[in-house]
């Protein structure tokens, strides 16, 4: 069964993260399937953009703390969406925590329902959005990301876009229909078009994959192989607090 399912319609593949269960927890086979429907629609001359959801009530939890992906297989993906020639679209009805935020941040465009809400939970486990920050730092405000990295709390649709972490929010339930005039405008560009206008709003992203991403990941590997991570893992897969918790 796969993690990843793809449905197509005038132009524009739906991608939908499909592991409900796990509240769509980026483990390496959801990381590897995702890569691989990305290539295909970089490859596929039909997809004028493509649209990233998914099912349940969760976009990501984040990593999939049981069975996670090489953090070297998860700057690839992220730098896949940023790179791949067509526009990638976030479609937000629910929750979003920690790594999964990184996808949203890779995106082009995001959005969400009214009620999603937000939040860097890594620092309550030991460890901090390292690789993750390859794409938002270049995006968010900084004060809200110093905020948000620093208390891991929630915050709702609203705040995002303040933040610059979502494009927009709709006024209620109905993200769907937020977009429409959004995927209207892509079905419109020339793929030439599109690919050309992404490459120069994304130069500054990959400004920063080039020059951090091996630091990040080192530091990732360093913080996630700690006592302290251990710790808050632990904590966190049993429910109640790690020790340091006042």
């Amino acid at each position: 069964m796969t993690l990843v399912a793809t449905a197509h319609e005038r132009g524009i593949t739906t991608l939908t993260l499909d592991s409900p269960a796990s509240r769509n927890a980026l483990s390496a086979r959801l990381v590897g399937e995702l890569a691989e429907a990305l290539a295909g629609c970089a490859k596929d001359d039909s997809v004028r953009a493509v649209v990233l959801t998914h099912t349940g009530t969760t976009f990501s939890a984040g990593a999939d703390l049981k069975n996670p992906p090489n953090p070297y297989t998860f700057v690839a993906l992220l730098r896949q969406i940023v790179t791949l020639p067509k526009p990638v679209v976030a479609r937000i009805a629910g929750h979003v925590r920690a790594g999964g935020l990184g996808l949203v941040g890779a995106c082009d465009i995001a959005a969400a329902t009214a009620g999603s809400d937000f939040a860097f939970t890594e620092v309550r486990i030991g460890v901090a959005p390292a690789v993750i920050s390859l794409p938002l730092l270049p995006r968010m405000d900084p004060r809200a990301a110093e905020r948000y990295y620093l208390t891991g709390e929630r915050f709702g649709a609203a705040e995002a876009v303040r933040a610059g972490l979502l494009t927009l929010a709709a006024d209620g339930d109905d993200v769907d229909a937020a977009l429409a005039p959004l995927l209207t405008g892509l079905r419109k560009g020339s793929p030439q078009g599109l690919a050309a206008s992404k490459q120069l709003v994304a130069a500054r992203v990959l400004e920063t994959f080039d020059r951090d991403a091996e630091d990040l990941v080192q530091r990732s590997a360093s913080l996630f192989a700690s006592a302290e991570a251990r710790e808050g893992m632990t904590a966190f897969l049993e429910r109640r607090d790690p020790a340091w918790v006042w």
